[in-house]
């Protein structure tokens, strides 16, 4: 057989013969007749015909005795328990090919309305391709009416159940998974056993040709998926549920309220560790002047009442103390710890040279009289010490310098009048 007449036989048993079944039951219409292959394959051949122009050649050589090609496979069970012919498929396989190897599985049970997938594992050669157009079913061809006939239908590409093919190496071959749902739809409601027919598998060899492959018929058990009630009747509806109210207002106004407290107590706490921070301890006053503070001690003493309770030693003992300590300030040196004499070498070394030397001498040294000599002066003697030791600090006090007085520049002279111009010669005046 030429290459050409193998291709058109396969077309032919694609396009016309893809899964034929002719069912026949019924007490009625009496026992049916007995076909055998060549029977069968005259029909075939007929189909064949109808749908391809090309069949016509092949029709004779699609013999049970032809190599590489099988009869139609027929199932028969008796014409009094009412007998069923199967002839859904024929396989063709060319010369010199080896027939791929099937792996068949189907659901033995399932429901009414719901997809049972028929999957199968083609086991091919690496140039092999399994349905290389994918999976094509016209609706109104044999092989549709007979599965329609079986009771099952092809569920729509687009509810979910498509068909799925998938290809993976399998060493020095090829393994191809296909998976084609049917959707089992009896004709009556309750239990039934139905059979899927042989289901056709093209396969395209890398030379062109084309092989036909045919599955086995499956056999499941559909129930329906109310058949728990042997009577099902339409339930009434439910009945009415209270209408929940959805205060939208409310519901934003908790939420703006929650993030608004949440907020707040964020900047809160963010502005109270602000507050708490560790600060720099604020920079001491600055020290008073110690002529400042020397007359408010001389002007203490002479408010306080020693001299009339008798304690003159204590009132010339404060003078000396705060002449002491005045001096030591102004001119850097310890006037308390000091002696007299410490005290004026101290002082005789400052510069410019301290005028009010002798005088700081003689009150030191009166000082000095009552407190080591045991010298008993009188109110007024005391009375003078202060007045001397006031004095001394006001003489030695740093003084602001008096501001220059701005006076007016003196007034320029007059500018001397201008000289009369000179008269023309000839003027006879």
């Amino acid at each position: 057989m030429s290459p050409a007449r193998h291709v058109s036989l396969a077309v032919a048993v694609l396009g016309a013969t893809l899964c034929a079944t002719v069912p026949s039951f019924g007490a009625d219409a009496g026992p049916a007749p007995r076909h055998d292959a060549g029977a069968t394959h005259g029909a075939l051949a007929g189909d064949a015909d109808a749908s391809s122009a090309d069949a016509s050649d092949a029709a004779p050589e699609a013999d049970a005795s032809a190599p590489g090609a099988t009869g139609v496979t027929v199932e028969d069970a008796g014409a009094a328990d009412g007998e069923r012919i199967w002839a859904s498929c024929m396989e063709h396989i060319p010369d010199g090919a080896t027939r791929p190897k099937l792996e068949e599985s189907f659901p033995d049970r399932g429901y009414s309305g719901y997809a049972l997938p028929l999957h199968v594992v083609v086991h091919h050669g690496k140039g092999e391709t399994v349905l290389p157009d994918g999976f094509h079913v016209q609706r109104d061809s044999d092989a549709a009416r007979a599965i329609e006939a079986a009771g099952f239908a092809f569920p729509s590409p687009d509810g979910g159940s498509a068909p799925s093919l998938t290809r993976r190496a399998d060493g020095q071959g090829a393994v191809t998974e296909l998976t084609i749902p049917f959707v089992a739809l009896p004709p009556t409601p309750g239990r039934h056993e139905l059979t899927i027919p042989p289901v056709p598998i093209a396969i395209a060899r890398a030379s062109g040709d084309l092989m036909t492959l045919c599955t086995q018929p499956h056999v499941v058990t559909v129930d329906d998926p109310t058949a728990n009630e042997p009577e099902a009747a339409p339930k009434g509806n439910p009945g009415p549920r209270r209408q929940r109210e959805e205060w939208t207002v409310a519901r934003d106004l908790t939420y703006g309220v929650a993030i608004g407290a949440a907020a707040a107590a964020v900047l809160t706490w963010l502005v109270l560790r602000w507050l708490r921070r560790p600060r720099p301890a604020p920079p001491p006053p600055p020290p008073r002047p110690p002529w400042e503070i020397a007359l408010e001690e001389l002007a203490a003493l002479r408010h306080s009442t020693l001299l009339e309770s008798g304690q003159i030693a204590e009132h010339v003992d404060r003078v000396s103390d705060t002449t002491r300590r005045y001096l030591g300030s102004l001119y850097g040196f310890d006037g308390i710890e000091s002696t007299t004499d410490e005290a004026m070498a101290a002082l005789g070394q400052v510069s410019p040279p301290f005028a009010h030397l002798e005088t700081v001498r003689a009150l030191l040294a009166d000082c000095d009289l009552v407190k080591f000599a045991r010298w008993l002066p009188t109110s007024d003697d005391c009375i003078a010490m202060l007045d001397r030791a006031e004095r001394l600090v006001n003489d030695t006090m740093p003084h602001a310098a008096p501001q220059p007085v701005l006076q007016a520049p003196p007034p320029s002279p007059p500018a001397p009048p201008a000289a009369p111009a000179p008269s023309p010669p000839g003027d006879a005046s």
